[in-house]
């Protein structure tokens, strides 16, 4: 038999698992993105994958890159960074920073968190820019976006001023506003503070732009966004009880359609979904046939429990697909069988373990399948099935009793049953 594709609809009539129809949900944002950090459920996408720009939220990378020097050790907060007359030189949202200045890191951390410094971020970029230029921190900024898996971002600055070619999807934002709040949670805290009133310089420009802080529905950051090519726009997380939500909006017309569609985002996402555990480590879902083994068939289990976010309109099943490539052959020695019966191939499965050339044994725990869940209205999610048990190479009988089989297929088939 060719390598090939087997699918199994399964439908789960477990009390725990639900799905319902669409949980619609309506937004003036030109683009949007929500997901529930806790379980990685994908609860809303508008235009999500598409480069757009990001205005000020683009900071969050600046943040990134100078949370990991200071982890490094590269940085330090205690240390302080000159101000050059290209950092000084940037308008907009600014600490009004001059030349004559030497700003503590941790100070500079504040004023781009809280107050969206475009020259506090050029002041960090040139400290760790490869060569002491802003562009040059941006090129950096670029890279270590790919190496994170953020494919639709380019920066071209440090601060999301207006520039060709800066550019960031919605996935993108909350992949990494996801990454601050997991690797970062000691510097995460400061995006919740209001207000950072740097050397009473600018009484004007002291309180955090986030709209939802304060309001009492769990929103702890992350960061606001406006040009006039970008319209208004905010990365947001939100945390209530056991569950983190991560939403980006951008486009809208007003600071005022941006708090409110921000503000509607956090409510549907918490009140029209709930977490519930989909799968039990252990549990067998299916079975998989096995060629030449000392058992005809191994389990498809899951191999830890698994929970994921569903619409709390619950309705009786949530459909599911089993994919996996079988079947699986575990005799190696019966490959001269392969080119007259066209199955066994020496692809199908990897050896397993250091010198094993006789025997394709499959081991408990082995990743065998995947489980596609597809629940209405929600982008699908992919489950790792494991093998239940070991399998081992059978004897000679059961070679002997699967060539069989075949021949007599063959005969009373045709050659297309053989397969």
């Amino acid at each position: 038999m060719s390598r090939s594709l087997f699918s199994l609809l399964v439908w789960f009539f477990a009390a725990a698992i639900f799905a319902s129809s669409a949980v619609a949900f309506e937004t003036r944002a030109k683009s949007a993105f929500v997901i529930d950090q806790t379980t990685g459920t994908v609860l809303f996408s508008k235009n999500a994958d598409e480069p757009l720009p990001p205005a000020s939220m683009s900071k969050l990378m600046t943040l990134y890159v100078a949370f990991e020097a200071i982890r490094d050790g590269r940085l330090s907060l205690e240390e302080r960074l000159p101000v050059s007359r290209h950092a000084m030189s940037y308008g907009g949202s600014t600490m009004f920073l001059d030349t004559t200045d030497r700003v503590s890191v941790e100070d500079l951390l504040r004023g781009i968190i809280v107050l969206s410094g475009n020259d506090a971020c050029a002041v960090i970029a040139e400290a760790l820019s490869p060569d002491g230029t802003e562009a040059g921190f941006a090129r950096y900024m670029t890279q270590r976006a790919q190496q994170l898996g953020m494919t639709n971002s380019t920066f071209k600055n440090s601060n999301g001023w207006p520039a060709d070619g800066h550019r960031m999807s919605m996935r993108d934002l909350a992949l990494i506003s996801g990454r601050i709040i997991t690797d970062f949670p000691e510097f995460y805290k400061m995006f919740a503070e209001r207000e950072f009133a740097f050397d009473n310089r600018a009484p004007q420009n002291v309180q955090n732009r986030n709209p939802l802080l304060g309001l009492g529905i769990g929103v702890d950051g992350l960061k606001t966004g406006h040009t006039q090519e970008a319209g208004y726009g905010l990365t947001g997380s939100a945390a209530q009880g056991n569950r983190r939500v991560i939403f980006v909006i951008s486009g809208l017309e007003t600071a005022r359609a941006r708090a409110e569609e921000a503000e509607a985002i956090v409510n549907w996402a918490f009140r029209q979904f709930a977490e519930r555990q989909v799968l039990k480590a252990g549990e067998v879902l299916a079975e998989a046939d096995v060629w030449m083994g000392d058992a005809p068939k191994v389990g498809l289990a899951a191999r830890d429990d698994f929970t994921m976010v569903l619409p709390v309109l619950i309705g009786e099943t949530v459909p599911a697909e089993i994919v996996y490539s079988g079947p699986f052959c575990v005799d190696k020695k019966s490959r001269w069988m392969s080119k007259e019966f066209h199955f066994c191939k020496e692809s199908d499965n990897e050896p397993n373990g250091e010198g094993d050339t006789n025997s394709l044994e499959i081991k408990k725990g082995q990743e065998l399948a995947e489980l596609i869940i597809r629940p209405e209205g929600l982008e699908e999610t992919r489950v790792p099935l494991v093998a239940d048990r070991d399998v081992s190479p059978g004897g000679f009988m059961v070679r002997m009793k699967t060539v069989s089989g075949i021949l007599l297929n063959r005969l009373t088939k045709g050659s297309e049953g053989a397969s």
